[in-house]
């Protein structure tokens, strides 16, 4: 976003917003209705201090957008009575959302409506390996067929959200030092993504792409879904590596350039060797791929953080037992984490997210941690699972195209 932020002046019971104080915009009106702090038009004129034909005014651009719609009736504004308030709403309907959960193995891919509703969606097979050209190549043809059997056009589509495996700075949207995304390094993600839904699509150019941290998003994702009153969430995504999402006052934690959650390189005193190079770290000894090479070694046949799922699944007794020690692992790092972030959720996703991981979690996280730190602490695993990361991209598109600045900026390209 461009422009410095938002500020937000309250005097006695009148929010009145905008830039350096002054008169709420037609994006600030949107953003009160889309919260629902204010849903009338009497509501914003007493939410901003605006006289009613200013109000008037800032709503006429965003109903000539097709991004405000009335409702039915609401509460009676006047204390006197008369008749109910028409209510507003914001339009879900006038565009769509594209998004992306890319694994190291396997992605899944949707297509949202604006208040994160999946319309069509598709999973399957898209290694990482093999580059950010051929995947992304790849993930536009998804896009396309997914468009159509969602029954939308390209030209619908206002914004893509992708979830990566590695770390991104979100300024760029570039992935930095990628450990298990070998010639993503500093890729132009947002570019090629951009150029390959046009390609399959025949959609205008330029169309807004946003990249993000898979577990930054899946947390996003459940957060907002299911848990929208935690003020600090944790979710700790263990696959084939390991990550943290931090979510805290509703916004993503990223850290000062998106290293934020990297637990997975925790050293923890082993010596295993990590796929970053390094030693000891916990991804190397507790996540997916860590026991998938364990039970390889004892002729059990598992190569990735997805065959251990299914072997967990089954029932399998090593793979439970080697789970439960990899839950252990992680216990005891997110104690510390625990302790420093003091959470009201704290949500275990990914492959091994189950039973036997989450018991081991929980023998050491409560032995470890003080108990301050988790008496007010829910435990707890995905609610949205697979969907998580594509329901999370989607949000992070939608919050960033209809923040006040942003649309302030659209209305005026489209001459409003």
């Amino acid at each position: 976003m461009t422009g410095r932020p938002v500020r937000t002046v309250r005097t006695g019971t009148t929010v009145r917003t905008g830039k350096g104080g002054g008169q709420a915009s037609s994006g600030e009106l949107l953003e009160l209705v889309r919260s629902g702090r204010a849903v009338t038009r009497g509501a914003l004129q007493q939410a901003t201090g605006l006289s009613r034909a200013t109000v008037g005014l800032r709503l006429d651009r965003l109903f000539r957008a097709g991004w405000l719609r009335e409702g039915g009736g609401g509460p009676v504004d006047s204390p006197l009575g008369g008749r109910p308030s028409i209510t507003l709403e914001f339009d879900d309907s006038h565009a769509v959302v594209l998004a992306a959960d890319l694994e190291t193995r396997h992605a899944r891919a949707a297509v949202l409506s604006l208040s994160g509703e999946i319309l069509a969606e598709h999973a399957g097979t898209l290694v990482i390996q093999d580059g950010p050209d051929a995947v992304l190549t790849e993930l536009g043809r998804w896009f396309g067929e997914l468009l159509e059997k969602a029954g939308h056009e390209a030209a619908e589509v206002c914004g893509i959200g992708l979830a990566v495996p590695g770390p991104v700075e979100s300024g760029s949207g570039r992935v930095v030092q990628p450990p298990m995304m070998p010639g993503w390094d500093g890729y132009d993600i947002r570019g090629r993504m951009a150029r390959a839904f046009t390609e399959h699509t025949g959609a205008p150019p330029g169309v807004p792409v946003l990249v993000d941290n898979d577990a930054n998003l899946m947390a996003y994702g459940e957060q907002r879904t299911g848990h929208p009153d935690c003020s600090a969430f944790v979710l700790v995504k263990v696959s084939t590596g390991i990550g943290a999402g931090v979510v805290v006052d509703g916004s993503i934690y990223r850290g000062i350039d998106g290293g934020a959650g990297d637990i997975g390189h925790i050293r923890v005193g082993a010596e295993a060797r990590c796929r970053c190079g390094s030693y000891g770290c916990l991804a190397a000894v507790a996540s997916g791929g860590a026991v998938a090479r364990r039970l390889a070694e004892t002729g059990v046949p598992a190569a990735s953080g997805s065959d251990v799922r299914d072997l967990l699944a089954s029932g399998h007794p090593e793979a439970a037992a080697l789970a439960r020690e990899a839950g252990r692992r992680v216990g005891d790092v997110l104690a510390t984490v625990v302790t420093l972030l003091n959470p009201g959720v704290l949500m275990i996703a990914g492959d091994l997210a189950g039973t036997s991981f989450l018991t081991g979690v929980r023998e050491l996280l409560y032995q470890r941690a003080l108990p301050r730190s988790t008496a007010h602490l829910d435990v707890v695993t995905s609610r949205l699972g697979d969907r998580a990361g594509v329901i999370g991209a989607g949000a992070l598109v939608v919050e960033h195209l209809y923040a006040p600045e942003r649309v302030e900026e659209r209305l005026l390209a489209l001459g409003m």
